[in-house]
């Protein structure tokens, strides 16, 4: 059994004024997606300055805020925010939903498209490779938090969390996100898209990767206490919104593929 390091979830104290690494991790991972953004601009966008880029990652960036944190309000543990809504402000004590930071991030390059008058996808075929940086950075945070982890085990890399009351030796399961969410995922995505690949195809590999890591992790992963198992007594929240991001991501690919067999 491995030993938990124990992190101070507070990295900066100064007086009431409290920096939190869970926040500090969002800050890498836009900051690390920001850095590699600007060597990806003139592979795609050329005509693009710096200004725009920084617009792009503002919006970006805000979608996943707003989106991550009420996508958890509405998906996992809606009933309680209804009873105190000021826990909706609470963001660095965790409490963000992948799901909903995606939707957030649709929605923000939606209007961004628009306004730049480029296309949708060709936008997300950008972006997408940028992601898993946020993702890994985030799983760190959750593991600093000692939040979010798995099942009890016997394997030799199990831990014992400070926050289990149980105290058990458990899965690192945010270390599989991570593993999977973040390093995995990002080297698929950097390999495959540094060729010409068609428009879409790119931000589908994104949701069939993405949606089949996270859903395997969650046999692993203790499911939320207010939630549970959602059905057959096994699939959890996290996993029933993979399914559709999966059969998406597939017909993305699919779609991409055709189309451009049509144009060749």
């Amino acid at each position: 059994m491995l030993t938990y390091p124990n992190i101070d979830p507070v990295a900066v104290s100064l007086g009431p004024l409290q920096i939190h690494w869970y926040g500090l991790m969002y800050l890498i991972g836009i900051g690390g997606a920001w850095w590699l953004a600007k060597r990806r601009l003139p592979d795609y966008f050329p005509e693009w300055n710096k200004e725009t880029l920084s617009d792009l990652v503002f919006w970006v960036a805000l979608g996943v805020i707003a989106g991550g944190r009420l996508g958890y309000v509405l998906f996992y543990d809606l009933a309680a925010y209804i009873d105190n809504p000021i826990l909706i402000l609470e963001i660095w004590k965790g409490g963000m939903s992948f799901h909903g930071g995606l939707l957030g991030v649709l929605l923000a390059v939606l209007w961004f498209s628009h306004k730049q008058q480029v296309a949708f996808f060709r936008l997300m075929d950008f972006i997408a490779p940028l992601v898993p940086i946020g993702l890994g950075a985030g799983r760190i945070g959750n593991f600093i938090n000692a939040e979010l982890w798995g099942k009890a085990t016997d394997l030799p890399w199990a831990m014992v969390f400070p926050t289990d009351p149980d105290q058990l030796a458990r899965h690192p399961s945010q270390l599989y996100q991570f593993a999977l969410e973040g390093v995995a995922l990002f080297t698929i995505l950097w390999i495959y898209s540094s060729k010409p690949r068609p428009t879409m195809s790119v931000s589908g590999l994104f949701a069939i990767c993405y949606g089949i890591f996270r859903f395997a992790v969650e046999f692993v992963r203790v499911p939320d206490e207010q939630l549970g198992y959602l059905a057959f007594g096994w699939l959890t929240m996290g996993q029933l919104l993979c399914i559709p991001m999966i059969l998406l991501g597939a017909w993305m690919m699919a779609l991409a593929y055709r189309r451009e067999g049509r144009l060749a």
